[in-house]
């Protein structure tokens, strides 16, 4: 069976929390310290457009493996071809290429979102997830030195970007 890759819905949700939870105590994706909810993402879910800021579920065998969203990046008008990127793979399927994938199907699809620039925020010690935007053509734009406190360390910020317009079909 191959994957599928297919618009969320809101009853993905809570596979989408708990893999999203499941990230967490690691400290390498995400800056929550705590779990989620998952009627604390409802209004999270419900911003996201499948038109323009989807939201994708990869399923392997029926099971959600991961998810993807583009965001809007900081809410001005101006701002709209831009999206922030976030992958997130279930533990049992990371490794797998399942989160490349996921990245590069959104990358080719990002002209028909409107969208021209992907935009990557990812803590510096995050190696398997700098690989991963980098191995697609992400580069460095940017670092937040220190502006992270996981377990009273301070932790760096990478800000990696790809001009979805520049590149080469």
């Amino acid at each position: 069976m191959s994957d599928v890759i297919r618009n969320a819905t809101e009853a993905d949700l809570p596979k989408i929390v708990e893999i999203y939870n499941r990230s967490i105590p690691g400290r390498m994706a995400t800056a929550d310290l705590e779990p989620v909810t998952v009627a604390s993402r409802v209004a999270w879910f419900q911003v996201h457009d499948v038109k323009t800021r989807p939201i994708w579920v990869l399923e392997r065998q029926g099971e959600i493996a991961a998810w993807i969203s583009l965001s809007s990046f900081y809410g001005r008008p101006a701002y709209q071809a831009t999206a922030e990127v976030s992958i997130y793979v279930a533990p049992n399927y990371q490794g797998q290429g399942v989160g490349s994938y996921l990245l590069q199907t959104m990358i080719d699809r990002c002209p028909e979102f409107g969208v021209t620039t992907l935009l990557g925020f990812v803590f510096g010690h995050n190696a398997p997830s700098l690989k991963m935007l980098e191995k697609v053509g992400f580069e460095r734009w940017g670092l937040l030195p220190a502006i992270a406190k996981l377990d009273d360390q301070m932790k760096d910020l990478v800000i990696l970007g790809l001009k979805i317009s520049n590149r080469e079909v």
